[in-house]
């Protein structure tokens, strides 16, 4: 039976989305491409909630975008981990100011006939210790030329497109400028690399992308020269809310896991009690966040969802023993996917926060 189209996140249409998605979720062990997940996304409208009907989409206010991630995470984390790196590269675009470029590729985008990703990271969290650019713009004329390699990109075989930055050369020297860009994944001299073998989310397809000497036109341009590009239009941060959305998602699966042993089991009662009260709190929080009031800062968000994440999951493990310990479990496939959070555009106070809580340092 076809699925309905979701147009708000209180619709009984993503519950059932849901459950298929979680139905699925398993074949991450696997490292298959989540191709019927994604397929069904896109049938129940999720890939519009993103845009505005401008372009095809639904337009949802960041607090219901927050919903739906919690929703689709809860039920399989590297689907709507694909579908953020999807967004990020929509709302790249979408905030640009090359209409061209936006009347080409959203449309299509909205609908699902194509995928987008982004290659940013090395601009953010990722490789910005180098002296040497990883990514480099070399002006030609009006236009640019790419050389080097974007580190993790996901779905780096799969999309259609990436959304990529780069640092603009003179001669050798970099200069403090950089460009954002959309380059097809046909284009000449561009490659990805085999996906790496990840403790967890493999089936995201996250590898490494080199770019030789891939020419970049104006019509590709999305934003730049100009320095602190990943500044520039409206879009989301790295670190920000959406990521602690998704590690609250995978907490929240976890916890419920707890709810339904407590039932047979009354030691875990006070133990789902107090993480469901947490999970609740932070979530509060996030809501808050996204309607645009700073309760907190990302940071400190970010902490709480890693910390909750880790810990919840690790609680499921424990509540559900041997049985939980053996590979095709939810649980233990939950407690591989907590650790991303550790390494996934995390900003250093964050993972700083996070080791001293490991190492049991409170000042």
């Amino acid at each position: 039976m076809p699925l309905a189209r979701i147009t708000d996140p209180d619709s009984p249409a993503l519950a059932k989305l849901c459950e298929e998605l979680a139905s699925r979720a398993g074949a991450d062990s696997l490292g298959d491409w989540p191709a019927e997940s994604l397929a069904l996304c896109g049938e129940a409208g999720v890939f519009e909630w993103f845009l505005s009907e401008e372009w095809g989409g639904q337009g949802w206010s960041e607090a219901d975008t927050v919903r739906g991630y919690l929703a689709l995470s809860q039920a399989c984390l590297t689907t709507t981990f694909i579908i953020t790196q999807r967004t990020g590269a929509c709302r790249r675009i979408a905030g640009s100011q090359n209409e061209s470029l936006k009347e080409r590729l959203l449309p299509p985008l909205a609908t699902g006939q194509t995928l987008a990703t982004v290659g940013i990271s090395h601009l953010t969290t990722s490789h910005r210790h180098f002296r040497k650019p990883v990514l480099r713009a070399i002006p030609d004329g009006g236009d640019f030329v790419l050389d080097g390699f974007s580190p993790w990109v996901t779905s780096n075989d799969r999309a259609d497109w990436i959304v990529i930055g780069a640092t603009i050369m003179a001669g050798e020297e970099p200069t403090d400028q950089q460009i954002l860009a959309v380059v097809p994944t046909d284009a000449p001299g561009l490659s990805a690399e085999k996906p790496a073998n990840l403790v967890g989310l493999s089936s995201s397809r996250t590898g490494k992308v080199e770019l030789n000497h891939v020419p970049v036109t104006q019509d590709g341009l999305i934003a730049g020269p100009v320095e602190n590009v990943m500044m520039t239009g409206r879009t989301s941060r790295s670190g920000g809310h959406e990521t602690s959305t998704l590690a609250l998602g995978l907490a929240a699966a976890a916890i419920e896991f707890l709810a339904g042993e407590a039932i047979q089991r009354q030691d875990l009662k006070p133990i789902h009690t107090a993480l469901a009260a947490e999970l609740a709190d932070v979530v509060g929080d996030v809501l808050i966040i996204a309607s645009g009031e700073a309760v907190c800062t990302n940071e400190s968000l970010r902490q709480r969802a890693n910390s909750l994440v880790l810990r919840a999951t690790q609680a499921s493990m424990a509540a559900a023993k041997g049985a939980g310990y053996v590979v095709g479990h939810p649980v233990e496939r939950w407690c591989r996917e907590a650790l991303f959070f550790l390494v996934w555009s995390c900003p250093q106070p964050v993972m700083n926060a996070n080791l001293c809580e490991l190492a049991g340092i409170t000042d």
